[in-house]
C-alpha cells in the first residue's frame, strides 16, 4: 500500500476544530506505548492511522466515533512485546516447503466480494487489528536442522493492490517475509496462503474475521455471530498440531497408488494461466444434484469425470479425482493449522457410462474412502512418513520429499475438487456481501484444479488452468447447462485487470 496522504496530516489538523484537534492529540499521545518496533516500522503504522482518520473524517464521521473505531486498544499488546514464540509445522505441512520446486509453491486463495469498492485505508487497519488474533499467521518460515518451522514476527503487514494473476509464489525465503498476502481490487478482497500455514478451513476463519473487522471500521457491526472476535485472547488449541489427536490405525495406507490418466493440454510457462468462475444459484444446484441422486460434491465429480474424459486423448487408464476431507468433522478442533486429508474417486475411462450408474459409483466410493477409519489409515501413513525422515538433516531430506511428493502425490491424480461448503455470514452483512470464490494454485503435473464454495446463495465453481486447452471448461459448461442450471461465467487470463 502506498504510504502517502493528501492532504498531509499536519495540514489536516490545522483544519480541525480545537476540540477535535485535542482529541487527536490525546489519541496519539500514547501511540508509541503500543509498539516495540523500529522507528521505520512505527512510522508505517502511524501513517496507516493518519490515513484512516482523514478518510473517515472526509466521509463525515464525527472525530470521537473515528477514534473509537480506531482505538489503540484494538492492537492489544501484540506489537508492544518482543517475538518469543515459534510454531513447529503440523504433520501435513512438513512436506510442503521441502518438496517445492524452484518458483513453485502450494498456494491457494479465498476471495470475498462486497457491494462497494474496497477502501484500502480501512482494509490496512483491519489487517493490523486482525493479525494479532492469529499469531501463527504473524510468522515467517525458517529452516531448522531437521525441519522448517514458523517463527513469530512482529512487523507491519502490508496489503497490496492486486495486479497479477492469482496464487503466484510467495517469497518465503526472504528474511521476515510472511507466508500469506492480502490484496484488493475494486470490490474484491483476496487472501492467499502458502499451504504450510493453514488449510481452507483455517483460511476461511481468518478471512471472515478480517472482513468483519473491515466492515466494523466502515460502521457495520453484527450483533451476534460465530465469527472470531479479533480482540479475544488466542488459546493453544487454535494453533495445535491436531493430527496428534488421531489415534493410530493398525496399518497406514492411502499415499501409494498407480498413476492416473492426465489431461493432454500443453502446460504453459505461467501458472495458473486462467482462472474461471462458474456462478450458479445454490438452491438450483442443490436441487439438480438431488435429482441425480447425489450431493453437490458427488454431482460435480460426475460432471468432472465426463469433462476429464473429453480433455484427454488417453483411451485407457483411470481418471482419479482428489477430494480433500476436513478432519475436524471426525476430531473436533479449533485449530487454524492444517487438519485435512483427502480421498479419491477413481473410475476407468472405459467404464465412464451413464449418469445413474456413474453417480452411484461415486457415492459408494465417497462413502467408503472418506470414512473415519480410512482417514485414520491415511493420517497414520502420513505420520509414519514424517517420522521415518525426522532425524535426517534438512539438506538431505529435500530430494527425498520432492520424490515422494512428485511421484506419489500429483501423478496418482488427474485433478482435484475441493469443496469448502456453505459460508454463513451475519444478517447485518447481507446488504454488503455479494459472494465468495476459492481457488487452488499451480500444480506440477495436473492440468487444472477445481474448487467450490457457497456464500450468499451463490455457489461458485472455480477452475484454475495450467493449460490454454479450453476443452474441460467448455464441456463442464455444456453439461451443467444441459441439466438446466443457469451458469454465469467470470474470470479470464487477465484476472486482475
Amino acid at each position: 500500500m502506498k504510504k502517502t496522504t493528501k492532504p498531509e496530516f499536519p495540514v489536516f489538523l490545522q483544519e480541525l476544530t480545537e476540540q477535535d484537534c485535542a482529541l487527536v492529540d490525546a489519541f496519539f499521545s500514547e501511540f508509541d506505548l503500543y509498539f516495540l518496533l523500529s522507528k521505520a516500522e512505527r512510522k508505517l503504522f502511524r501513517l496507516d492511522f493518519e490515513a484512516a482518520i482523514m478518510l473517515l473524517y472526509g466521509q463525515g464521521v464525527p472525530m470521537q466515533e473515528i477514534l473509537s473505531r480506531l482505538a489503540l486498544s484494538n492492537l492489544g499488546g501484540f506489537y508492544a512485546r518482543p517475538s518469543t514464540v515459534w510454531f513447529p509445522l503440523d504433520d501435513a505441512a512438513k512436506i510442503y516447503p521441502i518438496s517445492m520446486e524452484h518458483g513453485r509453491q502450494l498456494v491457494f486463495r479465498l476471495a470475498i466480494y462486497l457491494k462497494e469498492d474496497i477502501i484500502p485505508e480501512l482494509l490496512q487497519m483491519a489487517l493490523s487489528f486482525t493479525v494479532k488474533r492469529f499469531p501463527s499467521f504473524a510468522t515467517t518460515l525458517k529452516k531448522g536442522i531437521f525441519w522448517h518451522y514458523l517463527d513469530a514476527v512482529k512487523k507491519h503487514f502490508p496489503i497490496e493492490e492486486e495486479h497479477d494473476v492469482p496464487c503466484q509464489p510467495i517469497k518465503v525465503s526472504l528474511s521476515g517475509s510472511q507466508p500469506f498476502r492480502l490484496m484488493y481490487y475494486k470490490n474484491r478482497i483476496s487472501a492467499e496462503f502458502f499451504h504450510v500455514l493453514t488449510d481452507g478451513t483455517g483460511a476461511l476463519i481468518f478471512l471472515k474475521a478480517l472482513v468483519s473487522e473491515y466492515l466494523r471500521l466502515c460502521g457495520v457491526t453484527a450483533s451476534k455471530s460465530d465469527i472470531w472476535n479479533v480482540n479475544d485472547t488466542p488459546i493453544n488449541e487454535e494453533f495445535e498440531n491436531a493430527f496428534v489427536k488421531v489415534e493410530k490405525a493398525e496399518t497406514g495406507s492411502g499415499f501409494m497408488d498407480k498413476p492416473a490418466a492426465q489431461m493432454n493440454g500443453r502446460m504453459v510457462r505461467r501458472k495458473p494461466c486462467r482462472l474461471l468462475h462458474f456462478k450458479m444459484d445454490s438452491a438450483e444446484l442443490y436441487k439438480t444434484a438431488k435429482e441425480h441422486g447425489g450431493t453437490v460434491t458427488a454431482y460435480l465429480l460426475m460432471q468432472m469425470l465426463y469433462a476429464c474424459q473429453a480433455a484427454t486423448d488417453e483411451l485407457t487408464g483411470d481418471i482419479h479425482i482428489q477430494v480433500p476431507v476436513n478432519m475436524r468433522k471426525f476430531y473436533p478442533s479449533k485449530t487454524v493449522r492444517n487438519f485435512s486429508m483427502y480421498c479419491g474417486v477413481r473410475v476407468p475411462i472405459e467404464e465412464i457410462g451413464g449418469k445413474q450408474e456413474l453417480i452411484a459409483n461415486i457415492n459408494a466410493q465417497l462413502a467408503e474412502k472418506s470414512a473415519k477409519d480410512k482417514m485414520r489409515e491415511m493420517i497414520t501413513a502420513a505420520v509414519n512418513l514424517v517420522s521415518s525422515i525426522r532425524v535426517i538433516p534438512l539438506v538431505i531430506k529435500q530430494p527425498i520429499a520432492k520424490m515422494v511428493y512428485g511421484f506419489l502425490g500429483e501423478k496418482i491424480y488427474t485433478t482435484t475438487l475441493s469443496n469448502l461448503g456453505v459460508v454463513n455470514m451475519p444478517k447485518e452483512f447481507d446488504e454488503h456481501v455479494i459472494g465468495m470464490d476459492f481457488c487452488l494454485g499451480a500444480q506440477m503435473t495436473n492440468r487444472l484444479a477445481c474448487t467450490i464454495i457457497t456464500c450468499s446463495g451463490i455457489s461458485t465453481f472455480s477452475i484454475s488452468k495450467m493449460t490454454d486447452d479450453p476443452t474441460f471448461e467448455e464441456k463442464m459448461y455444456q453439461l451443467l447447462t444441459n441439466d438446466g442450471i443457469t451458469v454465469e461465467v467470470e474470470g479470464s487470463e487477465y484476472y486482475a485487470r
